[in-house]
Formats: structure tokens, sequence, C-alpha cells
């Protein structure tokens, strides 16, 4: 049986350090062992804090913690995806995040986001900084089967449910969530494509076709009958840019949660964390970028994906 420490993983990670790749690989298969016991509506209790897109960028994470509690026995929270790409520390933020599933495994969620893919990490960034940082792509490979494995949804107290992107008209009820084949690329097209990749829009069509070329389109009738036929009272997404860090849809029945902020080191915005005390009982909580002065900038030789 193979030894590891993962206290000594968590120390050396949240210094914004990486691993060293035969650990990196121990540490998948550890966390992959998890995920494959996950449902792919997997139930969590409150409390609970809800959290959007990082996407590599580590010093606000360690901000958001900062903000919402560190992960321990009396804090938990769901990450709704896109751990990965754009940001400087890609590697860094998924294996921060990595090394806490492992160490807490009931006290952190971590569903599949659009970006936790193969073809999307090799277009932007998140590919080329493995190659970078290790000499090679084996460190992405172990990733992209960790992805592979990644939960697909989340279900708070039976009545909150969390997904990156958004719904699917292939999904009426969340049976039909759970009978999603997960362990794969995840599709072009069908249900775990658009659970992934839709946007709620303003608009009065159910359904409309998607700017992004994957997903859809969904407006408030599609949200009232699925929160109406699953007995939910909140729907949580992130996936979508929102300048004041969250933002309220179709009565309150729908949130976008965004979590990474001044987004791509350039967009401004503010971030958000969503904390559930109980159904009755929610607050957002704001907070800002990192100061440069408190975050370091890697020399960098590759294309400026944030662009």
């Amino acid at each position: 049986m193979v030894m590891f420490d993962v206290d000594q993983w968590i120390e050396l990670v949240a210094d914004c350090k990486y691993i060293p790749e035969n650990d990196f690989k121990l540490l998948c298969e550890k966390v992959s062992e998890i995920f494959l016991e996950e449902s792919n509506v997997q139930l969590v209790s409150t409390p609970v804090t809800i959290c959007g897109d990082i996407h590599g960028q580590f010093y606000d994470l360690e901000e958001l913690f900062r903000t919402g509690g560190s992960v321990s026995e009396n804090t938990k929270y769901i990450f709704l995806g896109d751990f990965v790409d754009r940001g400087y520390y890609s590697l860094e933020t998924l294996t921060r995040l990595l090394t806490l599933k492992v160490k807490y495994p009931d006290k952190i969620v971590l569903l599949r986001g659009n970006h936790e893919t193969r073809q999307i990490t090799q277009v932007y960034g998140f590919y080329d900084e493995c190659i970078s940082k290790y000499g090679n792509a084996n460190a992405w490979r172990y990733c992209c089967k960790v992805f592979d494995l990644m939960t697909v949804a989340a279900l708070v107290d039976h009545q909150v449910l969390c997904v990156h992107g958004g719904l699917s008209p292939e999904v009426n009820t969340l049976d039909q969530i759970r009978t999603i084949d997960r362990n794969c690329e995840i599709p072009h097209k069908g249900a775990f494509c658009d659970l992934v990749w839709s946007d709620p829009e303003e608009m009065d069509r159910a359904w409309n076709i998607s700017p992004r070329g994957a997903g859809w389109l969904f407006g408030s009738d599609v949200v009232n009958d699925f929160v109406h036929i699953n007995n939910l009272k909140l729907i949580c997404r992130a996936h979508q840019l929102v300048q004041e860090g969250y933002k309220y849809m179709f009565n309150e029945t729908l949130i976008t949660v965004w979590s990474a902020p001044n987004y791509c080191y350039r967009c401004g915005n503010i971030a958000a964390i969503l904390v559930l005390n109980s159904l009755d009982d929610k607050q957002t909580k704001l907070f800002n970028a990192v100061p440069d002065s408190e975050r370091k900038v890697p020399p960098r030789n590759m294309s400026p994906y944030f662009l």
C-alpha cells in the first residue's frame, strides 16, 4: 500500500506551490476513489456555502476561504465547477481543492464545469500550464480522468439544485440527471452537455439557441416548470460572469454565483459566495480580488488566454 501525507500536500499547496508529479498522480487516484462513490445528484445538508467559477485564480480562492471560512469539520462547501483555465494558477488551484477533498470528503463537493474537459483545457490554458510546470502532459492526463468522475449536480436539503450551467430540454426530473453516464468526456449535445453549458435568459420563448455553440438559453417558464415538478425552492448555478458577484432571476427561483473577482485580471467585477444556513436563511457574501502586491504573477511565455 502506497503511503501519502495529505496534510503535507495541503501545507505545500496552500503556499501556491504544486506537488511532485508522482504525488500528484497518487492524489488523483485517491480523489477518484471518492468521486466514484458520489451520485450524479449528490445530497448535501445545510449549512453549506456555494461557490461559482474560480478559473485558476489561486490567490482569490484563498480570499474566498478567508471570506467563507476554511474547509473543516464545521464548514461545508459546494463548488460549481470551472476550477481551471484562464487564470495563472489552474494547477495549484485544482490541487488545492483536490487535497481538501481527500482530507474532508464529506465537507466539499466539486461539481464538473464545462472547462473540466480535454477539449476546452487544451484551448484555454490548463494543458499548456501542466506542460510548462511538469515538463510533460502526464498531470493533465491524470486530471482528465478525475474530471470524468466529477459529479454533475448537488441537491441541498432536497430543495436547492446546484449545477454548473443550467437546464436541458431533455431533463424534466432530477431522476433523469441521476441516470446520466458521467464517466466520459462531456458530449457536444444532449442532457449532460446542457447541464454544464446552458444559460438563463429573460425572454418570451422557453428555449433558444445558445450563442456559446453548446447548451441552450432557457426562460422563466422552463425554470418555473422545473422547480414545480421537482419541488425545488432554488436553482443555483455559475458559468456566467456577473459584475456584482451574484444575480437572482425569475422571481428569485434561480441565482447565478460568480466567485472569480476581477476575472481574467481585468474585468473589475466583485465576487460572491452564497451561504445557506438553512433553506429559509441564506445570504450572499461579497469579496474583492487580492491586491497585486499580495499575489505573484508567474513569468509566462504562453498565449494570454484571458484576452
